[in-house]
């Protein structure tokens, strides 16, 4: 009975587990993770001088315009109405949306495609890989440049193989808009797919690799043919990568300006035909004369700002999971 007691008497006397842990000082777990802070103070800092203030300050100036002798002034909604009376700017949403419509045909399924075709493969896989992605590696630049020597009327590659196809040759970038999808926006989306579809080729393939090989087992027992297993197997485990990637387009593609810059001579091809919205805020900055247009110009990236985040958010929410 004494010896209960005494162990009793001990394990109250004793302190609980939580009092003998006692947190360590402030000093030392600073320094256990000086180097995480240190690289996300670093990250916070690039993203405020080269991101957030960047933004801000367009903000800012699409309020403002400049007056004489320098400086700013408040101007309100003037620089907003100013680009939503330019007729250019209805046509540079046109042919924005046109070149996204395009590049989802195009740009978001061909690679898809091709993925499931490397996946099906035993050989030289490595080499076809390498093969589908050497085009991002190259300078946006010269990819282009290829382009511009691929469509040139007099003598690119593509009007001489149609040509000894007895087939006939096209303008191309050149080609003045004749119905619902002009041959120039046409011709540049088929070199922004080549030259950007690697990176999302080798995503699809590594969602594609992912997958189950029981999953596909157990369609060829049910009798699917190839497409039903696409359907029913391949598409809804991919489903998320498929999602994120369709986002990624989107926003992408509605920022086109490389494309239009370098296959057609600054965005005009013929009759504006692949004048997209971003460059007609290089236009409105750089290329037309008075110095309000930097103004005119960060009105324009607002609105673009903000059709993007409203895109964005709407979609995020459109394609959350429902519990």
């Amino acid at each position: 009975m004494a010896n209960v007691l005494t162990s009793v008497a001990r394990s109250a006397a004793a302190p609980p587990a939580a009092r003998r842990r006692r947190p360590a000082s402030l000093l030392p777990r600073v320094r256990r993770n000086a180097a995480a802070w240190a690289f996300l103070i670093g990250a916070v800092l690039c993203f405020s001088f080269f991101s957030w203030y960047p933004i801000v300050r367009e903000v800012i100036m699409s309020f403002q315009k400049p007056v004489y002798g320098g400086g700013y002034t408040w101007a309100g909604w003037s620089n907003y109405i100013r680009i939503f009376h330019d007729p250019t700017f209805w046509q540079a949403w046109r042919n924005t949306l046109e070149f996204t419509v395009l590049a989802l045909v195009l740009g978001y399924a061909v690679p898809f495609v091709v993925a499931i075709v490397l996946n099906e493969l035993r050989h030289a896989q490595g080499y076809l890989r390498t093969l589908v992605y050497l085009p991002v590696m190259l300078p946006p630049a010269s990819a282009l440049l290829l382009f511009v020597y691929f469509y040139n009327p007099q003598y690119g590659l593509f009007d001489d193989v149609l040509h000894f196809l007895h087939l006939p040759v096209s303008q191309w970038v050149f080609q003045p808009g004749t119905g619902f999808v002009s041959t120039a926006m046409l011709s540049v989306v088929i070199a922004s797919t080549w030259m950007n579809m690697g990176s999302a080729t080798l995503i699809y393939l590594a969602a594609l690799q992912n997958i189950p090989g029981e999953l596909y087992e157990a369609a060829e027992l049910e009798g699917a043919g190839l497409f039903r297993r696409i359907r029913h197997v391949t598409i809804p485990q991919t489903r998320l990568i498929l999602i994120l990637l369709l986002m990624l387009q989107v926003v992408a593609t509605m920022q086109m300006f490389i494309e239009s810059f370098v296959l057609t001579n600054g965005g005009g091809g013929v009759g504006d035909n692949t004048l997209s919205v971003v460059m007609l805020i290089y236009q409105y900055a750089f290329a037309m004369s008075g110095a309000s247009n930097y103004n005119s110009a960060s009105a324009l990236g607002v609105v673009l700002l903000l059709v993007l985040a409203v895109f964005s958010g709407g979609f995020l929410w459109a394609t959350r999971e429902r519990g």
